[in-house]
């Protein structure tokens, strides 16, 4: 029998993303971000919700413009820590001794050192309550080579995907007896292909 939820995330566990910003001063600023995700392929927009009070939303806002990028477990504890502290009077690239690289199309910055990047433009805001939901489009993507994967055997255009289980990809969950990072394993079934043993 299935019990009735007080809190109602359903989300969980969800991929963990780090979002780069300018400040008016171009001061460059991350945030880390759980909730955010693909929400359209054609074309590509990336949705992240983040909470009005933070700084990157004033810098998102501003700037018309965020960076998503995608940090290595290696990179665990920068991660953590730059979910914790305000970029208003911290310097986290500093702090994390990560490299701040200008964005080629957008007027945001990525971090050199993680494995893989989008650069998204600011297309739609929407006001959720507790968070605001930032659509950007992807105008850019880069990947370093060895987390990049070929999967033109499927569709002529899947080429350089982001594989997350070679990058190490990280995980937000409630877990046990509270939150943590996890790890991605290794991949279990084909996706379009083992549900095709039901088909008829």
């Amino acid at each position: 029998m299935k019990k009735e939820q007080r809190f109602k995330y359903l989300s969980y566990p969800q991929a963990v993303f780090v979002v780069g910003t300018y400040d008016g001063e171009r001061k460059p600023n991350v945030m880390t971000v759980a909730l955010g995700g693909m929400c359209s392929h054609n074309p590509p927009y990336f949705a992240i919700s983040v909470r009005s009070a933070t700084y990157s939303h004033q810098n998102i806002v501003a700037r018309q413009a965020f960076t998503v990028n995608i940090p290595s477990k290696k990179y665990l504890k920068h991660v953590d820590y730059v979910g914790l502290v305000s970029g208003r009077n911290t310097d986290k690239f500093a702090v994390c001794g990560l490299t701040a690289v200008a964005g080629e199309l957008v007027d945001a910055p990525y971090i050199d050192e993680f494995p893989t990047v989008a650069e998204c433009r600011l297309h739609h805001t929407i006001d959720l309550g507790s968070h605001t939901m930032f659509i950007g489009e992807i105008v850019s993507i880069k990947g370093e080579e060895p987390v990049l994967a070929d999967l033109s055997h499927l569709m002529p255009n899947l080429t350089d995907i982001p594989d997350m289980v070679k990058a190490e990809g990280i995980v937000y969950a409630f877990a046990g007896d509270g939150r943590y990072y996890c790890g991605l394993g290794e991949p279990l079934e084909r996706a379009y292909s083992v549900g095709r043993q039901l088909i008829e």
